[in-house]
């Protein structure tokens, strides 16, 4: 379970990240991500989600909320809240990330750490994601957890596990002791749109290969084509359209790190029937050509 590198998410069909974290004795990986020349596209897990900013200025999204995080800011993402990570400004972008299973700290789901700590913090609506600084003595305190944490991670000395888990529990504790009171509750009609943009995601992962158009996604949850443009600008600031740009051009990124197929064949593939079409949007998202973004996968 050494340190890695931030790759391309890689999604179920409702959004869900199929990357395993750590492994099942293990639930705990920790990663740098550089995302100066990309982003994390809009995803959901089942693990709990701490980052760092290490350089620049991240910008990040979880169910509807904004925050700008900058260097030595952290934000904690609670399981299953959708959320996406992009660079702010010019700078150069570094993320220190642990992603862990709720276990690792809570144990069993009868045990008094996860009915006592865990429980309350993953069913709090209120508190899909928390922003933290060193601003205050708890916030420095779980700074300092997290980071022994992560140079456990990085060094894997002998009963590092051990290591790992204490100070990650200590951040829970200061996390679930210290967390914001809410000024109210979340509406059902947030709530709603949470569960309705999981499952208009799903449909887009499954025919994002396929003529979409908004009427299409807006039937598949059976909302007005309004209600679905107002679901997707309050969850996640985009169109519908404008995300299923972005889900084809980072299946057809994955395609094109990861295979030798013809770049027209992986626009095709992707839900792209002209080249040129295809060039100018994959530029315009991840500022290069196809064939230039091959040639820096591949280091050639």
């Amino acid at each position: 379970m050494a340190l890695s590198m931030c790759m391309p998410i890689a999604t179920d069909q409702q959004g869900r990240e199929l990357v395993q974290h750590g492994t099942p004795l293990f639930p705990v990986a920790c990663y740098y991500d550089n995302i100066t020349e990309g982003a994390v596209e809009w995803h959901w897990h089942d693990e709990l989600e701490i980052l760092v900013v290490e350089s620049g200025i991240a910008r990040v999204a979880v169910n509807g909320q904004v925050y700008l995080a900058e260097r030595g800011d952290g934000v904690f993402i609670n399981a299953g809240a959708v959320h996406g990570i992009w660079r702010e400004g010019e700078e150069t972008c570094g993320l220190r990330i642990v992603v862990f299973h709720p276990r690792l700290v809570g144990g069993s789901v009868d045990s008094i750490l996860w009915q006592k700590y865990l429980e309350p913090l993953l069913s709090d609506p209120c508190h899909t994601c928390i922003h933290f600084s060193n601003t205050e003595p708890w916030e420095q305190a779980a700074s300092e957890a997290l980071w022994k944490a992560w140079q456990a991670c990085v060094s894997e000395a002998e009963g590092f596990e051990f290591e790992m888990r204490e100070e990650l529990s200590k951040f829970i504790f200061l996390l679930t002791k210290n967390r914001p009171v809410a000024e109210k509750r979340p509406s059902e009609k947030t709530l709603r749109d949470g569960d309705r943009i999981k499952s208009m995601l799903q449909y887009i992962q499954e025919h994002y290969d396929e003529e979409l158009t908004l009427a299409k996604i807006a039937q598949s949850v059976n909302l007005s084509e309004n209600e679905c443009l107002r679901c997707f600008r309050s969850m996640i600031g985009s169109t519908p359209i404008q995300y299923v740009k972005q889900i084809r051009i980072q299946k057809a990124a994955e395609l094109l790190a990861s295979t030798d197929q013809k770049i027209s064949d992986i626009g095709a593939a992707c839900g792209f029937q002209e080249m040129s079409y295809f060039s100018k949007i994959f530029r315009a998202l991840k500022g290069s050509t196809p064939s230039e973004y091959r040639r820096r996968m591949h280091g050639r």
